[in-house]
């Protein structure tokens, strides 16, 4: 069996419209790259050589454009939020680096992840670089309130890591578990970079919290739609190898889903293919049939759209401009990504 993501493809049409809607940045993304290599300037050759393969290696720089549209949409004025924006994939990236290093993996983005390249140890040490960077550089920029935004994020991004880490091959682990996880390490960040440009716009606190929820509803999706791809896509398209998730012991909700309903021969399977090392493929895609068996990617598309239209909601507090509708379209695209 052909096991793709069959889940609502982003058509050329769809595609053409989300290009359109984010010309708007166009020229703001280019000088957030320029900030981003601005940035990785160190004595240490090293630095530079990963910070230029991960800039090579392309990126939806998803969390950067939610800031650009946030701030524009909150009427900013001056360059501050390009800054703020570079910043906001300093961390992306740092967390990366760590990721890629406690998850063994080999492919990001389709080609060699660093560690892979330049092994763990540089790995690690370069995302600590990436992180005390950026908060040297928002201690300069002396605005406290984003500051201490970041601080927030970044420390919730720690602990829903480290909460993940400790439900391994956990097959009890529910869906209220699983999405304090998925709101800790994925959505704490999307949200703080909606919310910094509702700080930069100098808003009210409730369009500021509109736009903080904005971004929470629509990283706690991508999490989700992240999650379904792990056994919907292929490695072309997903830039990075399937399964890795089940070859991890993690539990996402696909595989909640399905142990929800599941009979007892099809939970031991399961079981033992978690807890396996490494697993094979036949194995892999018999868990994949039995999770689409009892609907778990499916319904976890579905829920994933619930989190995009409830995003969506808060949004209507603002005014139409291009600047929303961007964000609109922004956040449909993540239910119909692939990579």
């Amino acid at each position: 069996m052909n096991h793709v993501n069959r889940f609502r493809p982003f058509t050329k049409e769809k595609t053409s419209a989300l290009e359109n809607a984010l010309e708007c940045i166009r020229d703001d993304l280019e000088k957030v790259d320029q900030e981003f290599r601005k940035n990785l300037r160190s004595d240490v050759p090293i630095i530079s050589a990963i910070g230029e393969h991960l800039l090579l290696s392309g990126g939806k720089r998803f969390r950067a454009k939610l800031l650009l549209l946030s701030s524009k949409l909150c009427g900013v004025q001056g360059d501050l939020y390009i800054s703020m924006a570079s910043l906001i994939e300093f961390i992306h990236t740092a967390t990366l680096l760590h990721d890629d290093v406690v998850d063994r993996a080999e492919l990001r983005r389709g080609i060699d992840s660093a560690n892979s390249k330049w092994g763990n140890e540089a790995s690690v040490l370069v995302g600590d670089f990436l992180f005390t960077k950026c908060f040297s550089l928002l201690v300069q920029s002396g605005n406290w309130k984003i500051l201490q935004t970041v601080a927030k994020a970044t420390t919730t991004m720690a602990e829903g890591e480290l909460e993940e880490l400790i439900k391994t091959n956990d097959l009890t682990l529910t869906e209220g578990g699983y999405l304090s996880i998925i709101t800790r390490k994925t959505a704490s960040l999307i949200s703080a970079a909606t919310q910094i440009g509702a700080i930069l716009g100098n808003v009210s606190e409730e369009k500021e919290r509109a736009l903080s929820e904005f971004g929470m509803n629509v990283g706690i999706a991508f999490q989700l739609i992240d999650d379904h791809l792990d056994y919907t896509s292929n490695e072309e398209e997903f830039g990075k190898k399937i399964g890795i998730d089940l070859q991890d012991g993690k539990i996402t909700l696909p595989l909640i889903i399905t142990l929800h309903h599941c009979n007892q021969e099809e939970k031991a399977f399961i079981r033992k293919a978690v807890e396996s090392n490494p697993i094979t493929k036949d194995a892999f895609f018999r868990v994949v049939e039995i999770i689409e068996r009892y609907h778990g990617i499916q319904s976890t598309w579905e829920k994933a759209k619930e989190y995009i239209e409830k995003a969506k909601d808060y949004l209507r507090l603002f005014p139409n401009s291009k600047e929303k509708e961007a964000l609109d379209i922004l956040a449909d695209y993540v239910l119909a990504r692939r990579l």
